[in-house]
Order: structure tokens, then sequence, then C-alpha cells
């Protein structure tokens, strides 16, 4: 059995999962709309960037999760599953899952964001292993802070290589499917390194060392 591993956020979704969830809580005005979008939107350009702190960023974007109740935030999330998430997934991303499934591949979800916004978005997909940004909780509530590695640049890689000694997976023959030059460590890790409708920075890269580039679009 291989691996087929795939980022999530402009890869399989047409969008940001993570960014839409700021201006979904911006526009049903669960928090103040102006502090939060401008600071949504300066983390998001520096993620762009290569420059994120990703616990602040994390802390930033969790700490809604720390001062809600937990059927609230079921609430709102199926709210936003309807109307920010549905219309963004790929049918193509959809495709592409169906093809590595029926090849016999272990189809895995390795993103940045954090579990709260993906899991069900990976249950959606119907991927059942992902590997995620992780929320502390205490006593069956979030805390609204992050915990364990975040999965981010070379924290997937620690990520993934923990997964895989618990599992006893391995990379060989291995797929990865990603849009951002935030991966190429996990990229270069791979057997098969696929760049998606990538950024120009990967893009560039991906072209430089041979890689297959494609588009879910």
């Amino acid at each position: 059995m291989h691996l087929a591993l795939f980022d999530l956020d402009n890869t399989l979704l047409a969008g940001d999962s993570d960014h839409a969830w700021g201006d979904y809580l911006c526009r049903r005005g669960i928090v103040d709309a102006d502090a939060y979008r401008a600071r949504n939107d300066a983390f998001y350009q520096d993620y762009l960037a290569g420059r994120l702190d990703v616990l602040a960023y994390q802390n930033f974007c969790q700490e809604i999760l720390g001062r809600s109740e937990p059927d609230q935030l079921d609430a709102w999330h199926r709210d936003f599953m309807r109307d920010c998430i549905e219309p963004i997934i790929l049918p193509q991303g959809e495709a592409l899952l169906r093809q590595h499934r029926d090849a016999g591949d272990k189809v895995v979800i390795i993103t940045a964001t954090n579990r709260f916004i993906t899991g069900p978005i990976a249950a959606r997909l119907g991927v059942d292993t992902l590997l995620a940004t992780e929320c502390e909780v205490r006593d069956g509530r979030y805390t609204g802070r992050a915990t364990d590695i975040p999965c981010f640049q070379a924290g997937k890689v620690t990520r993934l290589e923990r997964w895989l000694e618990e599992n006893g997976h391995d990379l060989e023959g291995s797929h990865f499917y990603s849009d951002s030059w935030n991966d190429l460590p996990l990229l270069g890790r791979v057997s098969h390194p696929v760049a998606v409708d990538p950024d120009p920075k990967l893009e560039a890269e991906a072209r430089s060392r041979g890689w297959k580039v494609i588009s879910l679009r």
C-alpha cells in the first residue's frame, strides 16, 4: 500500500478554509469584524510570504474556540460547511482522491489548518486520516490554544514521520499534492511530488526539479 498525501487549502479546495472561517465569523458578527479581518488578512499575507508565526496565528484563530460552547461551535461549523466550504470543493480533487483509493493507496490529508476546521472537511471528502494542527482540549472544551507541533512547513515532516512510525507506513512510492512553497520540505521527501495550481515560488521550484505540475480547477 502506497501513501497519497494531500494538502487541503488551495489544493483540494479552491480557497483557504482557515481564512474562510475567519471571514465567516466576521460576516455572522461573532467577532469584531474590522479588528478580526485586519489581523486575519495580515496573518494570511505572512503565510503567503513564508514568514508566518504559526503559533501566534493559531492562538489568534483558536481564541473563539476557548470562549464558545461546544454545541454552538458545532452549529456554526455546520453553517460554515454549507455556505463556505461546499462551494469550493473541487470535483477534480474528489476524482483524484477516488483514483488513489481505487488504486489501493492510503489517502491522507496533511494540513496546517487546525483540526476543528478541517476535521469535518476531511470527513466530507471521505478521508479517514487527517494530520492537522491540533487544538488543546480540557474537560471536553477547547482552551483556545494550539497544542503539539504545528503541522506547518518542517512541522509537517515531523508530524508525518511520527505518524509513519506509529502506523507502520513508509514513503516508498508515495505521492504528495500541494499548492504551496511552504510545503517544499515534505515535497522533497516523497517519491512523487506534485504541484497543484502552485503559487509562483512552488511552480518555479517544481519546474526546475522536474516535478509534475497539474491543475484541479
